[in-house]
């Protein structure tokens, strides 16, 4: 089996042990644009209205989609499009705020889909494939396995498990990323989805991933949880997430560069460079490492392991269903 460097943080708290310094959870009420895919979840619809068995979930083909969602949640009394604010121009949310509210940060990752690769590159330094490739290699994905891919994009992150011959679901829930998605990989099954109420059966996966969408979750125990019961036994979950340094000279300059050198870099190639101010303040309010498995292992999640990249600035955590 192939391995992604050595996993050598371990973690053995007991599951209902308080954990010092983590954050405390937001649980706001869910907007009426998320109700939307809820409702059709339960009912294991897509927005399309097409059933799949195996999966329960829908294919992205049109566009419209996103203005049925909008104007589903108008006539909720809900509009998410419509506010006003330094986050917010010409109606579209630009920059979510830290309560991470489902249709702000939705609204903000549509305006960043169409450059959004480039801009990860950008930003990153080209750090960006290196953490794709690592979490690839964690993954370890198999021919004929089922892979959900959270927070997927535009899918970039799902083309290694795709050659690998697994089934892979990419799953987001801002319906401009899917569309992008769709546009580069028209037969892959992208599938629109909250992380705090999955649209697919219990006990689906062989492995479940998310990379660097966890911390944009409003509720991350929620999000773990929901990742656990879509894992069938034994199967794992691989989360790359921003995270802290481990050096404390370098953990100083990685905060001035959130700060001061991404906005900058971002306005140079992104569509929406608001946004990745959200990103630096995200990154800053996100829990360390130990934190991080804490919390997986609060959600059930046991063999809880992780591995610092690029000196901390990520962490590749892994974990198993029993």
């Amino acid at each position: 089996m192939r391995c992604a460097g050595r996993f050598t943080h371990r973690i053995a708290v007991p599951v209902h042990t308080p954990v010092r310094g983590r954050p405390t959870p937001r649980r706001n009420p869910v907007p009426a644009r998320t109700a939307v895919w809820g409702q059709c979840a339960r009912d294991g619809r897509g927005l399309s209205g097409r059933h799949d068995r195996a999966t329960r979930h829908h294919a992205v083909n049109d566009y419209a989609l996103h203005r049925r969602v909008a104007e589903r949640a108008a006539i909720a009394g809900d509009r998410p499009h419509r506010s006003r604010g330094p986050g917010c121009l010409n109606g579209r949310v630009t920059r979510a705020s830290l309560e991470k509210q489902p249709h702000e940060v939705a609204s903000m990752f549509d305006g960043v889909a169409a450059n959004y690769d480039l801009t990860n590159d950008v930003i990153s330094l080209g750090q960006a494939r290196l953490w794709r490739k690592a979490v690839a290699q964690a993954v370890d994905a198999r021919p004929a396995q089922k892979i959900l891919d959270l927070a997927a994009g535009t899918a970039t992150s799902s083309q290694p498990f795709v050659k690998a011959g697994a089934y892979v679901v990419p799953c987001d829930f801002s319906l401009g990323m899917l569309k992008v998605g769709k546009e580069r990989h028209p037969w892959m099954p992208f599938t629109a989805g909250d992380g705090m109420k999955l649209p697919f059966k219990d006990e689906t996966f062989d492995t479940v991933t998310i990379s660097f969408g966890l911390r944009n979750i409003q509720d991350t125990d929620v999000a773990l949880r929901e990742l656990y019961r879509v894992t069938k036994p034994g199967g794992r979950v691989v989360i790359c997430e921003f995270s802290q340094p481990t050096w404390t000279p370098f953990r100083t300059v990685y905060t001035e560069y959130l700060m001061r050198a991404i906005p900058p870099a971002a306005r140079a190639v992104s569509s929406n460079p608001d946004a990745y101010v959200y990103l630096a303040e995200s990154i800053r309010d996100w829990p360390d490492q130990s934190a991080l498995a804490a919390l997986l292992q609060e959600a059930g999640w046991s063999k809880v392991a992780w591995r610092n990249l690029t000196g901390g600035v990520v962490a590749l955590h892994r974990a198993t269903r029993a």
